[in-house]
């Protein structure tokens, strides 16, 4: 059977833009969404083969969650995307995250630590570098705010306490959350992390701003500190 090297060259019913147009996007598949977006290929390779390269990484299938994986730069070093696109893909995949999360954020109740997990856990699992960050609770347990502590690896000489309760006053918070990611995909908590959350603690029950739990993030799992008794009463 000869090979179809071209988009045209295929039938018109089975054509990306043609399916999405006739049926609707809901049924394209994950790859023939993803060949409407980057809309070309290259010379011998089209935009749906191309895009099943993307859906794939280091030989495992990762689905459309695995343009998550992709760095930049290693999105401009595959033949057929360059600059432009892998821009175009980075920014497809932080829009998917903020709208996975924009849609439910309003009727979360963050005093569970599942809840808080699922909610932080795509964003935060295909990190290739750790980042803690500080949330901030009303008094129902709902988010009011977030910031990012630190990149790269947790020092507790780094991570100053006042620093962060600054924030927190700024904020009004009623209370406070910290979680980080483990890239190794392993969420136990370190030494470290465990020395860190018991020096916050402390001086948040000083303050009157309390700090309800210290959520890590593994791949696709989590460990709640506080239910683990890492710190508290």
């Amino acid at each position: 059977m000869e090979k179809i090297n071209t988009i045209k060259e295929m039938y018109k019913e089975d054509r990306p833009y043609e399916k999405c147009e006739k049926f609707g996007a809901e049924n394209l598949t994950d790859t023939e969404l993803l060949a409407i977006l980057i809309r070309t290929g290259t010379k011998g390779e089209n935009s749906l083969e191309l895009s099943r390269k993307l859906l794939y990484k280091n030989g495992f299938h990762n689905g459309l969650a695995g343009i998550h994986k992709w760095s930049l730069d290693e999105l401009i070093q595959i033949k057929g995307i360059g600059k432009v696109k892998a821009i175009q893909l980075v920014c497809l995949s932080e829009l998917s995250k903020r709208l996975a999360r924009t849609s439910t954020v309003g009727k979360l109740d963050f005093s569970s630590p599942r809840t808080i997990a699922d909610y932080y856990m795509e964003d935060m699992r295909h990190r290739t570098r750790e980042i803690l960050k500080l949330i901030f609770l009303n008094t129902r347990c709902r988010l009011i705010g977030e910031c990012n502590v630190s990149e790269g690896t947790i020092d507790s000489a780094l991570v100053s306490p006042r620093e962060l309760f600054i924030e927190a006053f700024k904020r009004n918070a009623y209370g406070i959350i910290l979680l980080h990611n483990h890239p190794g995909g392993d969420p136990t908590p370190s030494r470290e992390d465990v020395m860190i959350t018991r020096r916050i603690y402390e001086a948040g029950e000083l303050l009157g701003i309390r700090l309800f739990d210290h959520i890590v993030i593994g791949d696709n799992c989590f460990v709640s500190m506080k239910e683990k008794g890492f710190f508290g009463k």
